[in-house]
Order: C-alpha cells, then structure tokens, then sequence
C-alpha cells in the first residue's frame, strides 16, 4: 500500500503561482511513477502530468504545458507540481495518484493508477 496527502492548495488571483507537494509513505516510493490529475466541478478528473520513478521522463496535459511543472524528490518521498501563470481554467480539486508500471502512453490514463491521494483544491479567480 501506498498513502498519499497533497497539500499546497489555496486561493489565488489569476498570474500567480502555486506549488503542491505530495508526500507519501508506505511501499518503496522511488519505484513507483507519479502523476497529478484534477477534477472541476461537474467535470471528468483530467490528467495534468506525470513523471517517472527516475525523474528522467516527464508528460504534461497540452492546458499546463509551459506553465507547470512536475519533480519529484526520492530521497524525500515527495512529488510537486509547481504552477505558474495560473488561470481561472486552472479551478479544480487536484490529485496525487502513483501506479507501478512502467513509463508508457498510459501515464495519462487515470484508470491506470493504483494509488490516490485525497485531493487538494485550488481556486483561480480573474
């Protein structure tokens, strides 16, 4: 098993910048590779990036490419999102999720994923 908590979220005014972090804890956390995906109100969750276990390949939903920015820190069993330039599009609750596969096309596919965090939200207002 795997536990995962995000935290990071808030309010802020669109242009601004926000970093999540996710941390988690049980299974040998640098085998597994991670992804961030977010869910508006009365919307499917969507997929936003993702990075493998090494840190060496990295994917990103074409709405954030630019302006986020995955990494990840083994040694400290945690994840971040970094986001700037944020937009009201941007308003949803966000999601830690890891899965054990290898790097591959499915890295977007939430269905794919093992493991989730409780989400944190965050809130873009024009």
């Amino acid at each position: 098993q795997v536990q995962l908590v995000e935290s990071g979220g808030g309010s802020v005014q669109a242009g601004a910048s926000l970093r999540l972090s996710c941390a988690a804890s049980g299974r040998t956390f640098r085998t597994f590779l991670m992804g961030w995906f977010r869910q508006a109100p009365g919307k499917e969750r969507e997929f936003v990036a993702a990075i493998s276990w090494s840190g060496g390949s990295t994917a990103y939903a074409d709405s954030v490419k630019g302006r986020f920015t995955i990494s990840r820190d083994n040694s400290k069993n945690m994840v971040y999102l970094q986001m700037n330039s944020l937009k009201s599009e941007d308003t949803a609750v966000y999601y830690c999720a890891a899965q054990e596969r290898s790097w591959g096309p499915q890295v977007v596919d939430n269905y794919e994923y093992d493991y989730w965090g409780q989400g944190t939200q965050v809130t873009v207002s024009s």
